[in-house]
């Protein structure tokens, strides 16, 4: 089961600037070079990582139904598979003995019974930032998308209300393919700690999605224990000495 790495940007660090829309906040993030796979994971190497039969027509569609969770464990259990460094260190947080109520008021973000730290360092398969996706979603274009959306991309406008095998489309110009539209893709960051606890970001928007979603500054956020027919992972790496 081949993973098709793709490194960039081809010097670095390099300055991607960031803007979330529902606050107006802007930041600039500094990106080191890493490495991000050429399409999202698929049926056939979710299910050979596990040792199940996929049948063939399935074995190009993108692999949904995957929680934030599901990923990061895929990412350490392909991590193991390729001898690497597993990159995150996965452990659950025991609620207290006391006998008192873990009910969090909804105005309040409910915390995280997972604890899911990432160590920079490791060598193994990850996901990305959300400034990571950004920047290999634009790969060097400056508008909203890299190209005309029914060429690259699988979305409400042209999907037959259906999930598409990947790499059909007209890649961008880092050769990735499928980063807007298709499915939409975990990011490692969490969306707004303050507000929504550990939600985390979701990008590139799918293919039940109307074209506003499918812009490369489009940013959303779900729990980390929902799973969707519209969402999954693109792998990344970070480059070691």
């Amino acid at each position: 089961m081949l993973i098709d790495m793709v490194r960039g940007p081809a010097r670095g660090p390099v300055a991607e600037a960031m803007v979330d829309r529902r606050t107006g906040r802007a930041w600039t993030a500094m990106i080191e070079p890493f490495e991000i796979a050429a399409t999202v994971v698929t049926v056939g190497q979710w299910n050979s990582l596990l040792d199940t039969a996929t049948e063939h027509w399935r074995a190009d569609l993108p692999k949904v139904e995957v929680s934030w969770r599901q990923a990061v464990s895929f990412c350490n259990e392909m991590s193991l598979r390729d001898g690497l460094a597993p990159t995150y260190a996965i452990s659950t947080v025991v609620p207290p003995s006391s006998g008192r109520s873990t009910w969090t008021p909804h105005d309040e973000p409910a915390a995280d019974d997972w604890c899911v730290s990432w160590d920079r360092r490791a060598n193994g398969y990850r996901l990305p930032t959300d400034a990571e996706w950004q920047l290999a979603c634009r790969a060097g274009s400056t508008g909203p998308r890299y190209g005309n959306l029914d060429d690259i991309a699988w979305y409400a406008g042209n999907s037959q209300e259906e999930l598409h095998p990947v790499a059909q489309k007209t890649p961008n110009a880092w050769q990735l393919f499928d980063t807007l539209g298709g499915v939409w893709e975990w990011c490692w960051d969490r969306y707004d700690v303050e507000v929504y606890g550990s939600y985390r970001i979701i990008r590139g928007g799918g293919w039940s999605d109307p074209h506003w979603n499918c812009r490369v500054g489009v940013r959303r956020k779900t729990n980390p224990k929902s799973a969707f027919d519209d969402l999954g992972l693109r792998l990344a790496r970070t480059i070691t000495a």
